[in-house]
């Protein structure tokens, strides 16, 4: 596998691995309509501008991941660690992890993820992640925001 800084011309194949990826966490709720699924390829050219995107690609260079973010006040803001289905119980979101916390060396790193999502916040304590908060964004969905200093 190969990790990179994404290219414009990346950010179609990315925003459909998005979809297809976050399909299976919608199914958690009543209302499908959560961001990852709405996002427009504007606001992910938006993103690119105002942060750092990385794409996982395999040998036969499709992009099976991908990982966002963006520094404000000595701050990493991690967002959307993307990752194929059929990739996915492989150590590839690890990788992409380490691989952004690269990019901004010294830093405090937050992200969220629904507390619904049983995989994804140990994936996260087993990189060194803790949760410093919740935040109940409706009846179904509440985030657990979490933080490595």
């Amino acid at each position: 596998m190969n990790i990179c800084q994404a290219q414009l011309q990346d950010l179609q194949e990315i925003l459909s691995l998005q979809y297809l990826a976050f399909k299976s966490v919608a199914l958690q709720f009543t209302d499908q309509k959560i961001q990852p699924l709405t996002q427009t390829l504007e606001e992910l050219r938006d993103e690119y501008y105002n942060g750092i995107i990385l794409k996982m690609t395999n040998k036969n260079n499709k992009i099976i991941g991908s990982i966002r973010a963006r520094e404000n006040n000595e701050t990493v803001y991690i967002g959307k660690l993307i990752v194929h289905p059929d990739y996915q119980r492989h150590g590839y979101g690890t990788m992409l992890l380490n691989a952004i916390e690269k990019y901004y060396t010294n830093k405090r790193y937050e992200l969220f993820t629904s507390s619904k999502s049983p995989s994804y916040i140990p994936l996260y304590e087993k990189n060194g992640y803790k949760i410093f908060s919740y935040k109940k964004i409706n009846n179904e969905l509440e985030f657990a925001y979490m933080e490595k200093n």
